[in-house]
């Protein structure tokens, strides 16, 4: 449940609050806005419990929460979660888009990318360092090797770095070259992984599973978010469904979803959700259209050689093409695209 303080109240009276709630070793969570303080009670909580607080001094109203997840609740936390990756802001009036290889192959296929990407206007430099496969045979990421590379590319473009960390052991090594730690799909019921991203520092980016609601969803976001770190960015990347004509199926009533019950920025990915890239470009745009605070893009030297995801990947003219199209979009909801890292 959240309390709700009055307008006007004086530190003491909120402490007061704080102090009760405590008492009875429940948890809080507390958010301040410009006119209303609001606490979080974390916890198993009793019937008796929101008479007990209303009786407290200047508060307005005590309201349960029957969603299963707190932290990542609009009710728990009505301001809007923004994110900070240097100059890059996730989560505010400004669409960001991430864009790279999805896997990196090595330094000159890195390198190229990063630099046209960020010529075309991307913010952040995505690629994998280590890859989850379905095949034991498919290319399974360069490891330490990548992550070098990355830091090397982001060196030389000053580009924030997006890579995707698979065991809870490699999350430190993962956080020491990368800006943003990537929780992926196959992953996102890992709690393991969930609770040692959920301990540090740096921002965390937690995409939906394949087969997940999007309750499951944002209760994986609630483990990390109940470790400490509120640097979290969720990604609608597709979901399984019975359809074949696409890699999966990209649920786009999933983004207007997540505004709604959550303050966490969702970035869609739609070189997953669609697995071709002749559909990247309209999926992108129509994400966009429906709220998406930004887009994670596979583009490739030559994606027909590409070791991982060819098919999904966009050539740098494509590239440069979508973000043209990108521009009307944003101004027409009445937002623009990020300048931010590049």
């Amino acid at each position: 449940m959240i309390v709700v303080m009055k307008v006007g109240s004086s530190q003491s009276e909120i402490d007061g609050v704080i102090n009760r709630i405590k008492e009875l070793n429940l948890g809080i969570h507390l958010s301040q806005g410009e006119e209303h303080t609001i606490i979080g009670v974390l916890g198993q909580t009793f019937p008796e419990l929101q008479d007990m607080l209303r009786l407290l001094p200047n508060v307005e109203d005590v309201i349960p929460i029957g969603k299963p997840y707190k932290l990542a609740s609009k009710e728990f936390h009505p301001q809007n979660t923004i994110v900070t990756v240097k100059d890059v802001v996730i989560g505010g009036d400004e669409i960001v888009v991430m864009a790279g290889p999805c896997a990196v192959e090595n330094e000159d296929q890195l390198l190229s990318t990063a630099r046209e990407v960020q010529a075309a206007g991307a913010n952040i430099l995505r690629g994998g360092a280590f890859k989850p496969s379905t095949s034991p045979y498919s290319f399974r990421g360069l490891g330490l090797e990548g992550l070098k590379m990355l830091a090397k590319a982001r060196e030389e473009t000053g580009m924030p770095v997006i890579t995707e960390v698979m065991t809870p052991g490699d999350v430190d090594v993962v956080a020491s070259y990368a800006d943003i730690l990537q929780v992926g799909a196959r992953n996102m019921q890992n709690f393991f992984l969930l609770d040692e991203v959920g301990k540090i520092k740096k921002p965390v980016m937690l995409k939906r599973g394949l087969s997940s609601t999007i309750q499951e969803w944002l209760l994986a976001a609630e483990y990390i978010l109940s470790q400490g770190n509120e640097q979290l960015i969720l990604c609608e990347r597709g979901i399984r469904t019975f359809e074949t004509a696409t890699r999966n199926t990209m649920d786009i009533s999933a983004i207007p979803i997540i505004k709604l019950q959550s303050h966490l920025p969702i970035i869609a990915d739609p070189s997953h959700a669609t697995g071709q890239w002749n559909l990247v470009s309209p999926v992108a745009l129509a994400s966009i259209a429906a709220g998406a605070d930004g887009l994670m893009i596979e583009v490739h030297p030559d994606p027909n050689s590409a070791l991982k995801d060819g098919a999904q990947s966009l050539t740098f003219d494509n590239f440069q093409h979508l973000m043209t199209s990108l521009k009307p979009i944003a101004q027409a909801i009445g937002r623009k695209l990020s300048s931010g890292g590049i």
